[in-house]
């Protein structure tokens, strides 16, 4: 998975790169240096604006932080000696930015000394001042959902929520504060070339047009800030908590943080899926935070097995159906429910809008269980027999070799002794869903009274097939490979049960695929391979072969 993301995000960031203008003579352009030498003597001064271009040097309430002789490249000052400066203070806001408005924080560095306010002659000099600017609060998406009892209209939701929902609507854009920040300055004195520097961090890289050197590299470090640590900003709050810290950054960590935080690549995903990638690398990030090392090295090799088996099972189911050219001991019903449950499940997620990346997942699942019943069953287009008189006709017809098995009857017996059970169960869970949950319409709760269904009781739906092995006695036509790739990929899932937190339904469906494997094992251990049975050709496994003349 890993790989696969660089290498769309290489192709996305792919491109060339601006022309640059060379030197006389059509020469290449000369490597760059920095305009800050090793241990340069820096003032920092911080500024909090509610404008994005900020000339108001001589407003003492917008200096933020002023912070005098600080060495560039010093590993072991302040007071935990690492280099490291931090400040803590509140800020004023005005009435604009309680009701979402934007607030930056402008940074600049300049060498001891010198002054940022260019209108100060004397003591501004452009290229002894680096300057950096970003908006300091997020703008996020707060979705409503409007569900209710259908049976009593009523609802648990929160009635400030509902008005707020009737009027901003279902999606409610809001700025929200977190109070840490980080400014790094990287620790690099690479020469660069103009033009030359790779993405993504020619973003970041600037250089002065005229002596073509670059600036130093200041770096807006919030990787750590969590989702769950930001508040919504509202009329309730007249001044915000802000701790500001300085450290210096070396080159390689700079390369991984920035990398992490370029999102171009993605831009035709849309700002959904940006969001909803926030919060997933969160748990990602509480994982590196708070887990044991020795169980995070763990669940990485295991993730990296469990996408190898994922990849091997589904070669291996697409081999094997493929390939196939008898239906005898097969459960072909148990396909069609499957396209039924694929198609549930895929429906449900659309309805409660999940990751794009998972939608996109589950429908390629839909399209190869589509896919198998032309496998177990000859498709034919009917042209004299059209719909509505306009579109042929779609018919279905059993093979010859699953109507002249018994599996046939075995199959049919199977799925009757299993509608005995599965829609009570079903009818009963209808009813615990409509009487105790609340839902968006009659749809939704369709959707999610099948879906629901399906993941509590969804084991049922391979009965079938242990029904046909016990009636066959055998086991030799089932996909063994594919199987014991799914299984261990279950493992590997009761696994992360435990390690991360999920919801207890998807533990049970973890258990009650352990329990329907060990009885696949069970049935493989006492339906061996028996030498004596005959075959279709007269033969038994006792009997040699005669040569070929």
């Amino acid at each position: 998975r890993i790989f696969i993301i660089w290498a769309i995000s290489s192709w996305f960031r792919r491109g060339p790169a601006p022309q640059e203008p060379g030197s006389a003579g059509g020469a290449p352009r000369a490597p760059s240096r920095n305009l800050f030498p090793k241990d340069t003597l820096m003032d920092l001064y911080v500024y909090i604006s509610e404008h994005e271009h900020f000339t108001d040097f001589n407003l003492s309430s917008a200096l933020f932080w002023q912070k005098r002789d600080l060495v560039y490249g010093d590993w072991t000052s302040g007071e935990n000696a690492d280099g490291c400066y931090e400040h803590y203070g509140e800020v004023d806001i005005s009435q604009s930015v309680q009701q979402n408005g934007s607030i930056y924080i402008h940074v600049y560095f300049t060498k001891s000394g010198f002054h940022p306010d260019p209108r100060q002659k004397n003591l501004y000099r452009r290229l002894a001042t680096v300057h950096t600017s970003r908006m300091i609060n997020k703008y996020k998406r707060r979705r409503f959902q409007k569900t209710k009892n259908l049976l009593t209209g009523e609802t648990e939701a929160d009635p400030e929520m509902i008005k707020r929902a009737e009027d901003f609507g279902p999606v409610e854009v809001i700025s929200h504060w977190h109070p840490n920040l980080t400014i790094n300055m990287v620790d690099d004195h690479t020469p660069w070339v103009k033009g030359s520097v790779p993405p993504p961090l020619d973003q970041y890289v600037k250089f002065d047009a005229i002596s073509g050197d670059y600036y130093p590299i200041l770096y807006f470090n919030d990787y750590w800030n969590l989702q769950k640590d930001y508040f919504p900003i509202n009329e309730s709050l007249r001044r915000l908590p802000f701790r500001l810290s300085f450290c210096p950054l070396s080159l390689w960590r700079w390369q991984l943080y920035a990398a992490q935080s370029s999102r171009s690549p993605w831009n035709f995903l849309g700002e959904d899926l940006y969001e909803q990638s926030d919060e997933e690398q969160d748990s990602v990030k509480v994982a590196l935070l708070e887990t044991n090392p020795y169980l995070l090295a763990l669940t990485i090799i295991v993730s990296i097995v469990h996408s190898v088996f994922e990849f091997l099972a589904f070669k291996n189911d697409i081999q094997f159906w493929n390939s196939r050219q008898s239906l005898e001991g097969l459960s072909v019903r148990s396909v069609f429910f499957g396209v039924f449950q694929s198609l549930v499940v895929l429906l449900y997620i659309l309805d409660n809008e999940t990751n794009f990346v998972v939608q996109v997942s589950v429908f390629i699942g839909l399209l190869i269980d589509v896919w198998k019943i032309t496998k177990v069953m000859d498709v034919r287009l009917d042209r004299e027999n059209k719909v509505a008189g306009v579109f042929p006709r779609i018919t279905f017809n059993d093979k010859s070799t699953y109507i002249e098995s018994s599996t046939k009857v075995y199959d049919d017996m199977a799925f009757r002794y299993l509608s005995w059970i599965l829609f009570p169960l079903l009818g009963c869970y209808a009813v615990y869903s409509l009487l105790y949950l609340e839902h968006k319409g009659w749809y939704s709760w369709v959707l999610s009274m099948l879906y629901g269904f399906l993941l509590t009781f969804g084991f049922i739906t391979m009965t079938p097939q242990l029904f046909i092995n016990y009636k066959l006695k055998s086991v030799a036509h089932l996909p063994w490979r594919m199987l014991t790739y799914k299984a261990l990929n279950t493992f590997i899932d009761d696994l992360f049960a435990f390690v991360i937190r999920m919801p207890m339904m998807y533990r049970i469906g973890c258990l009650r695929d352990d329990v329907v494997f060990f009885i696949y094992l069970y049935q493989r251990w006492i339906y061996r391979v028996d030498l004596t049975r005959v075959n279709e050709f007269g033969l038994s496994g006792e009997d040699q072969v005669p040569p070929r003349p």
